[in-house]
């Protein structure tokens, strides 16, 4: 699905996947938000189980990332503006929002900037503040492609994980490394890792946004995360009374134990 959304460079069309159905803004909406250097593809399940369950979905893609216009934004900030300016286009007044990593930020942000408009929250992989290493970020200047294998094999809890959604010739770390350069590719004026994970280093508005979340927020936390590891969750469950769901994976949670985190999902949903 296709949408005109006004942001801070005027009207630029962006995209969100819709689970299979066509979107139906009467419906309880369900919007996720990616991690750094991903697209709406990640959340391909649970965004299904949602479509056929009696839900709105928008899977979005982020302005630069995937099939949405950029440049990318320059802040968590931006970006959750930009994702309640994306909500106002499509026709949704509240929404239940779920992000992963970089977009946990996203929607926290954006659920305190308009509270009425979050319904719950569902935070996959969150950790605040989610610093990000100088050394990192300097192999990300200098060699991103490098930079990307590192996320890679950190993201992902064993060397050889079994088939993701699970089906026959699933690669996870294969295909989460493919899609992470394509990305990278895509974005031939900006080095989007870069770029990416700066901005997740940067956020420091997470303790004042947490002051002003008044839905009920769930935590996914993967229970061998080295990115945003369970020790980092502390703060955020603490602050937003959060439900907190541990499944057995690292980072790439969604890949790693997908029935878990549907029924994670699920359960969030009530």
């Amino acid at each position: 699905m296709k949408i005109d959304v006004d942001g801070p460079d005027g009207i630029k069309q962006a995209y969100a996947y819709t689970g299979g159905k066509p979107f139906d803004p009467a419906l309880p909406c369900v919007l996720f938000m990616h991690g750094a250097m991903h697209d709406h593809s990640g959340w391909t399940l649970l965004a299904r189980w949602c479509a056929h369950h009696g839900h709105g979905v928008l899977a979005v893609d982020q302005p630069g990332h995937g099939r949405s216009a950029g440049p990318p934004l320059p802040s968590v900030e931006a970006l959750a503006d930009w994702t309640l300016a994306l909500m106002s286009a499509a026709g949704v007044q509240q929404a239940t929002l779920v992000g992963h990593s970089m977009g946990t930020l996203i929607a926290l942000e954006a659920a305190a900037r308009a509270p009425k408009r979050a319904t719950r929250l569902v935070l996959l992989g969150a950790a605040y503040p989610m610093k990000v290493s100088d050394a990192l970020l300097g192999i990300a200047r200098e060699a991103p492609l490098r930079a990307i294998d590192m996320v890679n094999a950190l993201s992902i809890s064993t060397p050889a994980s079994k088939p993701g959604y699970p089906g026959p010739g699933a690669w996870v770390h294969g295909g989460n490394r493919a899609l992470m350069r394509n990305q990278q590719a895509l974005s031939s004026d900006v080095n989007l890792f870069e770029h990416d994970f700066r901005i997740c280093d940067a956020y420091a508005g997470g303790a004042k946004a947490m002051a002003k979340v008044k839905c009920p927020t769930t935590l996914v936390v993967g229970e061998r995360d080295q990115m945003t590891p369970p020790k980092a969750t502390k703060e955020l469950a603490a602050a937003l009374k959060a439900k907190v769901v541990t499944v057995p994976t690292g980072h790439h949670l969604m890949a790693e134990a997908p029935d878990a985190v549907l029924a994670a999902l699920r359960g969030a949903l009530g």
